[in-house]
């Protein structure tokens, strides 16, 4: 049997990798790196999980343009059209004191129980959002999380696709308030355009792109600029439970997300107690190729933490080289300067 050199070279190769990275010491570095890129790739992977969202999603797309409608019909039933344009008249001839009609797309729906209990209110009321940022739990409205956490799911491809942690809130369920969670929320926020939301009316919001012109899909004409609490309208009792399913379609989307989140990162809790145990890289390497994923041991070894590739001799040489003779004598700065001027002239 006739050896081919190329391959003989290859194989022998391979081999001395092989026993090079057995050598090779675990630290913090690599195993960070290799958890990040499992994280990576565990995003990646079509779980079950991610399905669930992905639907969660589509569902929220699917009912958003039918309940809107049917808001609609129920705001203009209590803020008829005419009225709108009877009142915008109005302040056109006389200006500030009429200016009462105002852009919405959050509503309180009410309706009357035909036989309330004894411990019942006979009236049932709630908030509703359609806003990007609106709220979908019942707490505070004004001040709870699940607009944020909505919107995060919703957007989070367009934020991953700026480099920004969109699953910042599902990451930090549960924990308090610190600066890391602040400084990405803030960043996700500014990348879609979000700065708060009035709580009269929709006129004083002053978000900008994507959170804006998602609203804007969403506005209503209602007459009287106050507190949206104290602008209750009436609907039946089927219009409301369609409302609350609006509402239950968004909080699905949250949960799913979080769930998500979730699983990938009890993976990768389980991923840093076992590299913490391994001593050498060549392990790490081992399950992560057990786990199916692909990871490039060569460029583990030769990337430190600033980019650099350490190991490749020309990079190596040329930061050995800038460490000394740093220091430029006055006689070579006049050397340089006369130099530079000689260049200069001609």
């Amino acid at each position: 049997m006739i050896s081919r050199p190329g391959k003989t070279f290859l194989c022998k190769q391979q081999i001395i990798q092989e026993k090079t990275m057995s050598k090779i010491r675990m630290n913090t570095e690599l195993r960070n790196k290799i958890l990040n890129r499992y994280r990576e790739s565990a995003e990646q992977e079509n779980t079950q999980e991610l399905e669930a969202m992905k639907q969660a999603r589509e569902q929220v797309d699917m009912i958003y343009p039918s309940t809107f409608e049917l808001a609609r019909q129920v705001v203009e039933r209590s803020y008829p059209s005419e009225d709108v344009k009877t009142c915008r008249t109005l302040k056109q001839k006389y200006g500030q004191p009429l200016d009462v009609v105002a852009k919405d797309k959050c509503f309180y729906f009410s309706y009357a129980r035909e036989n309330p209990g004894e411990d019942e209110d006979k009236d049932v009321s709630e908030h509703f959002d359609f806003g990007l940022y609106g709220e979908v739990d019942n707490g505070n409205n004004y001040r709870n999380e699940s607009g944020k956490q909505f919107a995060y799911a919703y957007y989070r491809d367009e934020l991953k696709a700026k480099d920004l942690d969109a699953d910042i809130l599902a990451k930090q369920n549960g924990k308090d308030d610190n600066p890391h969670k602040t400084k990405h929320m803030d960043l996700n926020d500014k990348a879609l355009g979000y700065s708060g939301y009035s709580s009269y009316n929709h006129d004083r919001d002053n978000n900008v792109g994507i959170a804006k012109d998602f609203d804007k899909q969403y506005e209503l004409d209602i007459i009287g600029t106050s507190h949206c609490r104290s602008r209750t309208i009436a609907c039946n009792q089927e219009e409301f439970l369609i409302f609350k399913m609006f509402k239950q379609a968004k909080g699905q989307l949250i949960v799913c997300h979080q769930k998500w989140i979730d699983s990938i990162t009890k993976q990768c809790d389980a991923m840093k107690t076992g590299l913490k145990a391994y001593r050498y890289l060549s392990e790490g390497v081992e399950l992560m190729t057990e786990l199916g994923v692909t990871c490039d041991e060569a460029d583990l070894i030769r990337t430190n933490s600033t980019g650099l590739v350490i190991y490749n001799p020309v990079n190596l040489a040329s930061m050995i080289k800038s460490m000394k003779n740093t220091t430029i004598t006055r006689e070579q700065k006049i050397a340089f300067r006369k130099q530079y001027e000689q260049n200069k002239g001609h």
